[in-house]
Protein backbone atom coordinates (compact mmCIF):
# COMPACT_ATOMS: atom_id res chain seq x y z
CA UNK A 1 0.00 0.00 0.00
CA UNK A 2 2.53 2.19 0.80
CA UNK A 3 4.03 1.83 -2.67
CA UNK A 4 0.71 2.64 -4.84
CA UNK A 5 0.45 6.18 -2.02
CA UNK A 6 3.60 7.06 -2.85
CA UNK A 7 3.49 6.16 -7.14
CA UNK A 8 -0.17 7.99 -7.04
CA UNK A 9 1.66 10.91 -5.78
CA UNK A 10 4.84 10.63 -8.00
CA UNK A 11 1.98 10.27 -10.60
CA UNK A 12 0.27 13.35 -9.81
CA UNK A 13 2.94 15.45 -9.87
CA UNK A 14 4.55 14.41 -13.18
CA UNK A 15 1.24 14.36 -14.38
CA UNK A 16 0.09 18.16 -13.28
CA UNK A 17 3.77 19.06 -15.51
CA UNK A 18 2.52 17.10 -18.26
CA UNK A 19 -0.90 18.58 -18.16
CA UNK A 20 0.51 21.96 -18.59
CA UNK A 21 2.26 21.84 -21.54
CA UNK A 22 -0.59 19.51 -23.24
CA UNK A 23 -2.43 22.42 -22.63
CA UNK A 24 -0.01 24.78 -24.59
CA UNK A 25 -0.35 21.68 -27.21
CA UNK A 26 -3.98 21.31 -27.49
CA UNK A 27 -5.06 26.00 -27.39
CA UNK A 28 -2.50 26.16 -30.44
CA UNK A 29 -4.44 22.88 -32.03
CA UNK A 30 -8.28 24.05 -31.36
CA UNK A 31 -7.99 27.95 -32.66
CA UNK A 32 -5.44 26.78 -35.64
CA UNK A 33 -4.98 23.20 -36.15
CA UNK A 34 -1.01 23.06 -35.84
CA UNK A 35 0.81 20.79 -33.62
CA UNK A 36 3.43 22.97 -32.51
CA UNK A 37 6.47 20.53 -32.00
CA UNK A 38 8.78 23.09 -30.73
CA UNK A 39 6.91 23.49 -27.64
CA UNK A 40 9.02 21.50 -25.47
CA UNK A 41 12.08 23.01 -26.66
CA UNK A 42 10.64 26.43 -25.28
CA UNK A 43 10.19 24.76 -22.06
CA UNK A 44 13.97 23.67 -21.90
CA UNK A 45 14.84 27.49 -22.83
CA UNK A 46 13.01 28.88 -20.26
CA UNK A 47 14.43 25.77 -17.73
CA UNK A 48 17.92 27.04 -18.91
CA UNK A 49 17.15 30.96 -18.73
CA UNK A 50 15.68 29.88 -15.05
CA UNK A 51 19.04 28.35 -14.07
CA UNK A 52 21.04 31.41 -15.53
CA UNK A 53 19.26 33.85 -13.19
CA UNK A 54 19.39 31.98 -10.36
CA UNK A 55 22.86 31.40 -10.57
CA UNK A 56 23.87 35.15 -10.70
CA UNK A 57 21.16 36.07 -8.65
CA UNK A 58 23.21 33.67 -5.99
CA UNK A 59 25.78 35.47 -6.59
CA UNK A 60 24.86 39.09 -6.07
CA UNK A 61 22.23 38.47 -4.07
CA UNK A 62 23.18 36.50 -1.20
CA UNK A 63 20.99 35.76 1.91
CA UNK A 64 17.79 36.31 -0.51
CA UNK A 65 15.37 33.49 0.87
CA UNK A 66 15.14 30.59 -1.90
CA UNK A 67 11.39 30.83 -2.50
CA UNK A 68 12.43 34.50 -3.75
CA UNK A 69 14.99 33.48 -6.51
CA UNK A 70 12.85 30.80 -7.41
CA UNK A 71 9.90 33.37 -8.01
CA UNK A 72 11.65 36.06 -9.68
CA UNK A 73 13.64 33.13 -11.97
CA UNK A 74 10.08 31.92 -13.02
CA UNK A 75 8.95 35.19 -13.90
CA UNK A 76 12.32 36.11 -16.13
CA UNK A 77 11.59 32.40 -17.07
CA UNK A 78 8.26 33.04 -18.17
CA UNK A 79 8.73 36.37 -20.11
CA UNK A 80 11.35 34.79 -21.84
CA UNK A 81 9.40 31.98 -22.98
CA UNK A 82 6.20 34.24 -24.16
CA UNK A 83 8.43 36.62 -26.48
CA UNK A 84 10.48 33.51 -27.98
CA UNK A 85 6.93 31.62 -28.70
CA UNK A 86 5.44 35.28 -30.07
CA UNK A 87 8.62 35.26 -32.39
CA UNK A 88 7.85 31.25 -33.41
CA UNK A 89 4.55 32.21 -34.59
CA UNK A 90 5.11 35.21 -36.19
CA UNK A 91 8.12 34.11 -38.01
CA UNK A 92 7.61 30.42 -38.79
CA UNK A 93 4.29 29.55 -38.54
CA UNK A 94 2.94 32.51 -39.49
CA UNK A 95 3.46 32.87 -43.24
CA UNK A 96 2.76 29.11 -43.40
CA UNK A 97 -1.15 29.62 -42.10
CA UNK A 98 -2.56 28.91 -45.64
CA UNK A 99 -0.32 26.26 -46.71
CA UNK A 100 -0.97 22.89 -46.68
CA UNK A 101 -0.75 21.18 -43.30
CA UNK A 102 2.60 19.48 -43.87
CA UNK A 103 4.60 22.85 -43.83
CA UNK A 104 3.95 23.95 -40.97
CA UNK A 105 4.20 20.32 -39.42
CA UNK A 106 7.74 20.31 -41.08
CA UNK A 107 8.53 23.83 -40.03
CA UNK A 108 7.69 23.36 -36.35
CA UNK A 109 9.84 19.89 -36.12
CA UNK A 110 12.88 22.27 -37.83
CA UNK A 111 12.30 24.86 -35.34
CA UNK A 112 12.53 22.35 -33.01
CA UNK A 113 15.51 21.21 -34.09
CA UNK A 114 16.94 24.80 -33.95
CA UNK A 115 16.14 25.94 -30.59
CA UNK A 116 17.73 22.63 -29.68
CA UNK A 117 21.46 23.48 -31.36
CA UNK A 118 21.40 27.61 -30.14
CA UNK A 119 20.57 26.31 -26.58
CA UNK A 120 23.59 23.89 -26.98
CA UNK A 121 25.45 26.58 -28.39
CA UNK A 122 24.86 29.01 -25.75
CA UNK A 123 24.40 26.97 -22.59
CA UNK A 124 26.67 24.18 -23.67
CA UNK A 125 25.68 20.16 -23.89
CA UNK A 126 26.62 19.41 -20.53
CA UNK A 127 24.28 18.72 -17.56
CA UNK A 128 23.82 21.26 -15.20
CA UNK A 129 22.94 20.68 -11.53
CA UNK A 130 20.00 22.99 -10.33
CA UNK A 131 19.65 24.22 -7.18
CA UNK A 132 17.33 23.22 -4.14
CA UNK A 133 16.00 26.47 -3.18
CA UNK A 134 13.10 25.32 -1.38
CA UNK A 135 13.66 23.44 1.77
CA UNK A 136 14.48 19.52 1.44
CA UNK A 137 12.53 18.24 4.72
CA UNK A 138 9.84 15.51 3.26
CA UNK A 139 6.90 14.94 4.59
CA UNK A 140 5.14 11.70 5.38
CA UNK A 141 1.79 10.61 4.11
CA UNK A 142 0.76 7.57 5.11
CA UNK A 143 4.16 6.15 4.77
CA UNK A 144 4.57 7.69 1.20
CA UNK A 145 6.84 10.88 1.16
CA UNK A 146 6.30 13.91 -0.47
CA UNK A 147 8.80 16.97 -0.68
CA UNK A 148 8.23 20.64 -0.35
CA UNK A 149 9.10 21.07 -4.51
CA UNK A 150 6.56 18.31 -5.04
CA UNK A 151 3.73 20.32 -3.13
CA UNK A 152 4.64 23.33 -4.54
CA UNK A 153 3.93 22.01 -8.04
CA UNK A 154 1.07 20.67 -6.96
CA UNK A 155 -0.25 23.72 -5.65
CA UNK A 156 1.37 25.58 -8.65
CA UNK A 157 -0.65 23.75 -11.19
CA UNK A 158 -3.69 24.15 -9.51
CA UNK A 159 -3.13 27.89 -9.65
CA UNK A 160 -2.45 27.77 -13.06
CA UNK A 161 -4.95 25.66 -14.68
CA UNK A 162 -7.49 27.94 -12.21
CA UNK A 163 -6.61 31.36 -14.16
CA UNK A 164 -6.10 29.74 -17.62
CA UNK A 165 -9.74 28.40 -17.12
CA UNK A 166 -11.01 31.61 -15.99
CA UNK A 167 -9.51 33.50 -18.94
CA UNK A 168 -11.09 31.43 -21.48
CA UNK A 169 -13.86 31.27 -20.01
CA UNK A 170 -14.32 34.48 -18.40
CA UNK A 171 -13.04 37.15 -20.41
CA UNK A 172 -13.00 39.06 -23.44
CA UNK A 173 -9.79 37.55 -24.98
CA UNK A 174 -11.10 33.95 -23.89
CA UNK A 175 -14.75 34.73 -25.42
CA UNK A 176 -12.33 35.72 -28.68
CA UNK A 177 -10.43 32.75 -28.45
CA UNK A 178 -13.10 30.34 -28.17
CA UNK A 179 -14.86 32.36 -31.49
CA UNK A 180 -11.63 32.40 -33.39
CA UNK A 181 -11.34 28.34 -32.88
CA UNK A 182 -15.00 27.97 -33.98
CA UNK A 183 -14.86 29.82 -37.18
CA UNK A 184 -11.67 32.55 -37.88
CA UNK A 185 -13.16 34.23 -40.76
CA UNK A 186 -16.28 34.69 -39.22
CA UNK A 187 -14.79 36.16 -35.81
CA UNK A 188 -13.54 38.58 -37.96
CA UNK A 189 -16.37 40.01 -39.24
CA UNK A 190 -17.78 40.67 -35.72
CA UNK A 191 -14.63 42.48 -34.42
CA UNK A 192 -12.17 39.54 -33.63
CA UNK A 193 -8.60 39.68 -34.82
CA UNK A 194 -7.42 36.36 -35.25
CA UNK A 195 -4.05 37.36 -35.66
CA UNK A 196 -3.90 38.80 -32.34
CA UNK A 197 -6.04 36.16 -30.56
CA UNK A 198 -3.20 33.64 -32.02
CA UNK A 199 -0.39 35.33 -30.47
CA UNK A 200 -1.81 35.96 -27.14
CA UNK A 201 -2.48 32.13 -27.53
CA UNK A 202 1.06 30.96 -28.22
CA UNK A 203 1.82 33.22 -25.69
CA UNK A 204 -0.03 31.86 -22.76
CA UNK A 205 0.88 28.34 -23.96
CA UNK A 206 4.63 29.93 -23.80
CA UNK A 207 3.79 31.09 -19.99
CA UNK A 208 2.63 27.41 -18.91
CA UNK A 209 5.62 25.64 -20.74
CA UNK A 210 7.59 27.66 -18.91
CA UNK A 211 6.08 27.61 -15.38
CA UNK A 212 6.29 23.48 -15.89
CA UNK A 213 10.16 23.47 -16.92
CA UNK A 214 10.97 25.20 -13.99
CA UNK A 215 9.04 22.50 -12.19
CA UNK A 216 10.93 19.87 -13.61
CA UNK A 217 13.84 21.18 -13.12
CA UNK A 218 13.48 21.55 -9.62
CA UNK A 219 11.99 18.52 -9.56
CA UNK A 220 14.35 16.55 -11.05
CA UNK A 221 17.78 18.55 -9.90
CA UNK A 222 19.35 19.38 -13.48
CA UNK A 223 18.65 20.96 -16.92
CA UNK A 224 20.56 20.34 -20.47
CA UNK A 225 19.58 21.17 -23.93
CA UNK A 226 17.47 18.36 -24.84
CA UNK A 227 15.43 18.28 -21.70
CA UNK A 228 12.21 19.41 -23.20
CA UNK A 229 11.74 17.03 -25.93
CA UNK A 230 10.63 13.64 -24.32
CA UNK A 231 8.52 16.11 -21.97
CA UNK A 232 7.21 17.62 -25.02
CA UNK A 233 6.13 14.29 -26.95
CA UNK A 234 4.75 12.30 -23.49
CA UNK A 235 2.68 16.01 -23.37
CA UNK A 236 1.50 15.75 -26.83
CA UNK A 237 0.55 12.01 -25.80
CA UNK A 238 -1.60 13.21 -23.18
CA UNK A 239 -3.60 15.89 -25.00
CA UNK A 240 -4.30 12.77 -27.94
CA UNK A 241 -5.22 10.74 -24.87
CA UNK A 242 -7.63 13.77 -23.42
CA UNK A 243 -8.67 14.78 -26.84
CA UNK A 244 -6.60 17.16 -28.97
CA UNK A 245 -8.55 20.69 -29.00
CA UNK A 246 -10.53 20.20 -25.67
CA UNK A 247 -8.91 22.32 -22.46
CA UNK A 248 -10.43 19.53 -20.09
CA UNK A 249 -9.06 17.04 -21.93
CA UNK A 250 -5.44 18.02 -21.96
CA UNK A 251 -5.40 18.45 -17.65
CA UNK A 252 -7.54 14.57 -17.41
CA UNK A 253 -4.79 13.24 -19.99
CA UNK A 254 -2.08 14.71 -18.42
CA UNK A 255 -2.83 13.45 -15.16
CA UNK A 256 -4.07 9.93 -16.23
CA UNK A 257 -0.59 9.61 -17.91
CA UNK A 258 1.62 10.55 -15.29
CA UNK A 259 -0.60 7.98 -13.12
CA UNK A 260 -0.29 5.25 -15.79
CA UNK A 261 3.43 6.08 -16.35
CA UNK A 262 4.62 6.28 -12.48
CA UNK A 263 2.66 3.30 -11.42
CA UNK A 264 3.62 0.97 -13.93
CA UNK A 265 6.96 2.15 -13.74
CA UNK A 266 6.55 1.83 -9.70
CA UNK A 267 5.40 -1.61 -9.68
CA UNK A 268 7.78 -3.12 -12.31
CA UNK A 269 10.18 -2.04 -10.12
CA UNK A 270 9.04 -2.93 -6.76
CA UNK A 271 8.58 -6.25 -9.01
CA UNK A 272 12.30 -6.49 -10.39
CA UNK A 273 14.00 -5.11 -7.24
CA UNK A 274 14.30 -1.81 -8.70
CA UNK A 275 16.19 -3.41 -11.66
CA UNK A 276 13.73 -2.85 -14.54
CA UNK A 277 11.65 0.16 -13.32
CA UNK A 278 12.84 3.43 -14.25
CA UNK A 279 14.12 1.72 -17.83
CA UNK A 280 10.69 0.90 -18.60
CA UNK A 281 9.04 4.59 -17.50
CA UNK A 282 9.23 6.21 -20.92
CA UNK A 283 7.19 3.40 -22.47
CA UNK A 284 3.56 3.58 -21.31
CA UNK A 285 3.14 7.00 -22.63
CA UNK A 286 3.31 5.43 -25.71
CA UNK A 287 1.82 2.14 -25.23
CA UNK A 288 -1.43 4.55 -23.95
CA UNK A 289 -1.03 6.52 -27.58
CA UNK A 290 -0.97 3.27 -29.38
CA UNK A 291 -4.14 2.50 -27.69
CA UNK A 292 -5.89 5.73 -27.99
CA UNK A 293 -5.28 6.32 -31.58
CA UNK A 294 -6.54 3.05 -32.07
CA UNK A 295 -9.77 2.45 -30.17
CA UNK A 296 -10.78 6.06 -29.43
CA UNK A 297 -9.01 8.04 -31.75
CA UNK A 298 -10.67 11.40 -30.65
CA UNK A 299 -9.19 10.96 -27.26
CA UNK A 300 -11.68 10.46 -23.89
CA UNK A 301 -13.11 13.95 -24.16
CA UNK A 302 -12.76 14.97 -27.76
CA UNK A 303 -15.54 14.78 -30.22
CA UNK A 304 -15.80 13.40 -33.79
CA UNK A 305 -16.06 16.68 -35.93
CA UNK A 306 -16.48 17.72 -39.61
CA UNK A 307 -13.95 19.30 -40.95
CA UNK A 308 -14.08 23.18 -41.72
CA UNK A 309 -15.70 24.75 -44.93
Amino acid sequence: MDVFIQQVINGLVLGSMYALIALGYTMVYGIINLINFAHGEVLMVAALTSWSVIGLMQESMTGTPGWVILLIALVIASVVAACLNFTIEKIAYRPLRNSPKLAPLITAIGMSILLQTLAMIIWKPNYKPYPTLLPSTPFNIGGAVISSTQIMILAVTAISLAVLMWIVNATKLGRAMRATSENPKVAALMGVKPDFVISATFVIGAVLAAIAGVMFASNYGTVHHSMGFLPGLKAFTAAVFGGIGNLTGAVVGGLLLGLIESIGSGYIGALTGGVLGSHYADIFAFIVLIFVLTLRPSGLMGERVADRA
